[in-house]
């Protein structure tokens, strides 16, 4: 927080009406998205790689510094000054809008550029990977994984990036959620964003995107083992998400019922606070909500609009609205998934919105939780809403194929997640019986590299 906000005047405090403005500025008509890619990568035996390691996870943002133009964000702490991101810019210094950062148990993430054609977007992620796997890691013991949690390593052996949020985070999640440790050190996704045009058409993206949410997790489910064992789930990352925080996961009931800006802001402004910043210091909000500190201040301290977007970072739902609406609740999977990935939800919401909610109304029921748990547990070969899940997917990817022949894009994109759901089988099922014929690390790696 900038040190002018501790003494603001009460006339000039942020009120609801200063949030439901800044929702109203966000909308755009453009058709643009932007692909978000978490990673973890791990030793040869599974073992996490740490921060600290003489080629770890600073390394490796150090090595991308070296050979590229993406410049280090670093984070100031009473341990240190340590890089924690990096922007990427032009050889003229202009920021592209793409950053790496860390999850807090090391797994490295891709936020891209904003693209308007999938084919940019395919070419920025095979890059990404290239520069990552093929260079940087090159004669390194990396084993870069596609799955949506590490495999081998046990959680407590996992160590914590030096990150101030996350300090905070790892005091505050265990008292809410069972497996928020799980959640933050060992889970990896595949995450995008897109544009919507105005209130309107956020509230029909917005229905389709959280309704379609188990149906997502089960075309994508891709972590069938973790801690070294099977652990019957397709999805064992849906499973550990749902043991994480109810009040900042899943499905809001706020906007469940239908999207407002309205609505939205009152779930954001009621879901309580893991951490602010006080004199630029990381703090512990400890569960105060946005709403009272606004009313009543944190120890003589008001909140402004930057303390605002900040707190929209820390709410983790299926579908986050900001200034652009982010579907987030896919597993870690291939590259050629994850570009079908992308491909699946820009053919739906910018080429067949409206067949979309046809679907989405026509079958869509009952509690999204427990279905998205079905969807977690039994991917594609399970059911939803009474109905077969892989009939289902093949039904929605049909219609985002039909969107993207509209659009003009290049449909060839969407073709492994055609394959995947005409087989009948989530990724993860590739993985099983991987794991089935060769448990071990050295087999079970190759099996899901990235």
């Amino acid at each position: 927080m900038s040190p002018e906000a501790t003494s603001t005047p009460a006339a000039e405090r942020l009120t609801l009406v200063d949030l439901l403005s800044r929702f109203s500025e966000y909308g755009s008509p453009n058709q643009w998205i932007g692909g978000e890619y978490e990673r973890a990568v791990v030793r040869s035996d599974g073992r996490s790689i740490g921060y600290f390691e003489p080629d770890g996870i600073r390394w490796i943002l150090s090595e991308l510094e070296r050979r590229t133009h993406w410049k280090p964000y670093v984070e100031r702490s009473a341990q240190g000054d340590n890089v924690i991101a990096l922007e990427e810019r032009t050889a003229t210094g202009a920021s592209t809008g793409a950053s790496i950062t860390l999850e807090p148990g090391g797994q490295v993430e891709l936020s891209g550029r904003p693209f308007a054609t999938l084919q940019d977007l395919n070419n920025e992620i095979r890059t990404n990977r290239n520069m990552l796997v093929d260079d940087i890691s090159a004669g390194k013991d990396h084993h870069w994984v596609a799955a949506g949690l590490t495999p081998y390593a046990p959680i407590d052996s996992i160590a914590y990036v030096p990150k101030g949020r996350y300090a905070i985070m790892r005091e505050y999640l265990p008292k809410v959620g069972p497996l928020a440790a799980w959640m933050m050190k060992g889970t990896t996704s595949v995450q995008a964003n897109f544009d919507y045009a105005d209130e309107a058409d956020c509230a029909r993206k917005f229905k389709v995107s959280l309704g379609l949410g188990p149906l997502n997790t089960a075309m994508f489910a891709n972590s069938p083992v973790a801690e070294g064992r099977a652990t019957g789930w397709r999805s064992y990352r849906s499973f550990v998400w749902s043991q994480t925080d109810p009040a900042r996961t899943g499905f809001p009931a706020a906007v469940r019922e239908g999207y407002t800006h309205q609505r939205w802001v009152d779930y954001l402004l009621d879901t309580p606070m893991m951490f602010l910043k006080v004199g630029g210091l990381w703090t512990a909000a400890n569960g105060q909500t946005f709403r009272t500190w606004m009313t009543e201040g944190f120890e003589g301290h008001y909140p402004t609009m930057s303390d605002w977007e900040l707190h929209q970072t820390s709410v983790f739902p299926e579908v986050r609205i900001k200034r652009t609406l982010e579907i987030r609740g896919a597993d870690c999977v291939s590259v050629d998934l994850a570009v079908a990935f992308g491909a699946f939800w820009f053919g739906l919401l910018y080429g067949a919105l409206d067949e979309a909610l046809a679907f989405v109304e026509r079958n869509v029921a009952g509690d999204p939780m427990s279905a998205q748990l079905s969807a977690g547990k039994h991917g594609l070969s399970g059911e939803l809403w009474g109905k077969k899940t892989a009939d289902l997917a093949r039904e929605i990817v049909a219609i985002a194929d039909q969107g993207l022949a509209r659009l003009k894009e290049d449909r060839d994109l969407l073709t492994p997640l055609i394959v995947q759901v005409n087989s009948g089988e989530s990724p993860a099922d590739r993985l099983i019986r991987a794991w089935e014929q060769d448990p071990r690390p050295e087999s079970f790696l190759a099996a899901c590299a990235y």
